[in-house]
């Protein structure tokens, strides 16, 4: 849908500066320009894709980025390489409000965990913890019925 438009009055001494200085604070308030000191990165690392998702303490998604999304098809979005360019878009997104000291949360077992850990660190990220949340079957699903010859 487009921008409202704001019809003039002319006698109450709306100014066209005013108008535009009122669209421009009342749209757009998607993100908040407040530091944000200490967050938690989440890195999803599969064999097809790298999906690395930065969010404040309180659960509340800063940024994300994908191998895919930065064009990366195929076989080459699970990369160590990938996954490194998936950090250096989140450290451009973020380095303006985003978290300082972080914890990561790794999952998956694809070969961009590594790659993308170490790529925080030589940012400049302070790590308070690395914790692997993989999930692993305790007993796994019912096994086949017994053949009968």
């Amino acid at each position: 849908m487009g921008k409202k438009k704001v019809a003039q009055k002319t006698g109450e001494g709306l100014t066209e500066e005013k108008i535009q200085e009122q669209i421009a604070s009342s749209a757009g308030k998607k993100r908040s320009s407040k530091k944000i000191e200490g967050g938690v990165v989440y890195i999803n690392a599969s064999y097809n894709n790298t999906i690395i998702t930065v969010t404040d303490t309180g659960g509340n998604v800063v940024a994300w980025s994908t191998a895919g999304s930065l064009g990366f098809s195929g076989p080459k979005k699970a990369t160590p390489f990938a996954a490194s360019k998936v950090v250096d878009a989140i450290v451009e997104k973020i380095k303006k409000t985003g978290p300082t000291t972080i914890d990561i949360m790794v999952k998956g077992v694809g070969s961009g965990r590594d790659s993308a850990i170490r790529s925080f660190a030589s940012k400049g990220f302070v790590i308070n913890t690395i914790k692997d949340v993989t999930p692993i079957p305790h007993n796994g699903p019912r096994p086949k019925k017994i053949r009968r010859v």
